[in-house]
């Protein structure tokens, strides 16, 4: 069978049907006393941006549960911590200002999903609030809620995500092998295994 795109929302709408007017009318444009205590639950969440050519990027950013701040009904600001510096999502935010949040609670199937605008602060009334183990972070993303809704479990009963049984962290081969293997292959594998061991633990916040 020859490969068949499809070309237009027509199209898409005639290959995956109608939406139930459920999942249409859920959205909402501003935070409820139920997605407060989520945010307040989350340790994780996905940062979706893209840049002004429309090249995209995912980044997990992820802390203490309760990290989001809520400012007000409809703002909230995530802060930045110790990471590798590429910041692919800061500049797109930089160039494109719309984003979008999936926040976890783990073991939770379903998941509670914001997109807004977004800018970039390197300093606040609240950067206090955002401290963790010492560390105030050096920039913070102020999300302005354009729509918020919680997305069902379907996906995480099928990946089957949080049941232990399925794991199986050694699928490929570990975190150091695979710095040596695609990034650094200049370095030992001791100090990898190093790096990555305990003492990693201890960068987290520095």
């Amino acid at each position: 069978m020859p490969t068949q795109e499809i070309s237009g929302p027509e199209e898409l709408r005639e290959v995956l049907g109608a939406p139930m007017p459920r999942a249409l009318a859920k959205e909402r444009t501003a935070l409820h006393a139920r997605d407060r205590e989520w945010l307040a639950a989350s340790p994780f969440c996905l940062v979706a941006t893209a840049g002004a050519d429309g090249s995209c990027d995912v980044s997990p950013k992820g802390d203490p549960p309760g990290f989001t701040l809520v400012l007000d009904e409809t703002t909230i600001a995530i802060p930045e911590r110790p990471g590798n510096r590429r910041a692919d999502g800061y500049r797109n935010i930089l160039a494109n200002p719309h984003v979008g949040l999936i926040y976890l609670i783990p073991g939770r199937t379903d998941t509670l999903r914001i997109n807004g605008r977004a800018r970039l602060l390197r300093d606040a009334p609240w950067f206090d609030d955002l401290m963790v183990q010492g560390h105030r972070p050096v920039l913070a993303v102020e999300v302005t809620i354009e729509q918020i809704f919680y997305h069902c479990a379907k996906a995480f009963l099928r990946s089957e995500l949080w049941r232990p049984e399925t794991w199986r962290p050694d699928a490929l081969p570990s975190r150091p092998r695979l710095v040596k293997e695609l990034e650094a292959p200049e370095a030992s594998l001791a100090s990898l295994e190093n790096h990555y061991g305990p003492e990693y633990l201890k960068t987290l916040y520095s």
